[in-house]
């Protein structure tokens, strides 16, 4: 049940931390209401951070990249796995250490960053390996991580996920490199990137939240990660995650909020509420628990209020005692979404 039904998001909490690919773009365009809902956000005093679990950019560039498209951005408003992977290590070895860096321009800048020094090479003889997503990572480097991880160097990763989007489509990402040095040393890397904690903590140290809410696309990273650092969430449907995927969601990928797009940083999110029996409300819609399975009662407008409704209404009775998700693709096909 939400506490702050009676204002917008943008009033509720103080920063935003919106993931990027899938959520305000979608490789070089903006997605559709990003940039006007954005400026409103900010307009009304919201705190804008984008939070990557790429690696392989720059704070600036990423800044510049969002600019391009409309959207006012700073350097100082782009917080990346490279940079939450750069203070685990620098937690791990004496100050101004050699690290071995395999990535790009993004992680070496956050490795200068913690004034550690960035190495090539095990015969630089670093102190710990740091890995990164970047498109020139190759057999190479990845041989050098081997060996370095091997000798017993610690080894952190920025993340873990196994795929990145491009232009041309679905490609390898950081989660598939990793994998190649895991399966050749038989060692686990210590992650830094969401859906962790580290990464949280590194957004908020460089924000300064007091109030946060997660914006993203994918319950494995944005949601999960919100989850691990106890804030709210919002998932919006433009990029990952389907709406089939949440009736059966586990506690660790429930959101908070639910909205088409970026718009539901604007609304006034309506409470969510339990009713007898099992059923849920929420905007004008019910769903009640019928025939072991769930029905549309009520109809509001807003069809993702329904859908939090539906949501609410399976997550309860899967998590009763010796409970079980009813049938909801009936009720689902119904919203029409």
């Amino acid at each position: 049940m939400s506490e702050h039904a009676d204002q917008p998001l943008y009033r509720a909490y103080d920063t935003a931390l919106l993931d990027l690919d899938g959520v305000v773009y979608a490789g070089p365009r903006a997605i559709d209401h990003a940039v006007d809902s954005l400026a409103q956000a900010r307009t009304a005093g919201m705190r804008l951070a984008y939070v990557t679990n790429n690696a392989s950019r720059t704070p600036k560039a990423v800044a510049e990249h969002l600019t391009e498209l409309g959207i006012a951005a700073e350097p100082d408003d782009v917080i990346t796995s490279a940079q939450a992977a750069a203070r685990v290590v620098a937690g791990k070895v004496p100050a101004g250490a050699a690290v071995l860096v395999i990535g790009g321009e993004g992680l070496l800048e956050a490795v200068r960053e913690r004034g550690l020094r960035p190495v090539r090479s095990l015969d630089d003889d670093p102190a710990a390996v740091v890995q990164g997503y970047d498109a020139s990572v190759g057999w190479t480097q990845l041989a050098e991580a081997s060996y370095a991880v091997a000798k017993g160097l610690p080894w952190v990763a920025s993340n873990t996920d196994l795929t990145i989007p491009t232009a041309r489509g679905t490609a390898p990402g950081n989660g598939t490199l990793v994998a190649a040095v895991r399966t050749a040393t038989g060692v686990d890397p210590e992650v830094a990137g969401k859906p962790l904690p580290p990464m949280h903590r590194e957004t908020v140290i460089r924000t300064g939240a007091k109030r946060p809410l997660v914006v993203g696309d994918r319950l494995d990273t944005d949601i999960e990660g919100a989850f691990n650092g106890g804030v709210d969430s919002l998932l919006v449907f433009t990029g990952v995650s389907r709406p089939e995927e949440l009736p059966e969601a586990p506690a660790k990928y429930r959101p908070t909020y639910l909205a088409a797009d970026l718009r539901g940083l604007l609304r006034v999110q309506p409470e969510l509420g339990a009713g007898d029996g099992g059923s849920y409300r929420c905007g004008g819609w019910t769903v009640e628990p019928r025939d072991g399975g769930l029905e549309i009662a009520e109809r509001g407008e807003d069809r993702y209020d329904g859908l939090r409704a539906l949501c609410a209404a399976a997550w309860a009775a899967a998590d009763a005692p010796g409970g079980s998700t009813p049938k909801w693709r009936e009720a689902l096909a119904s919203l029409d979404l």
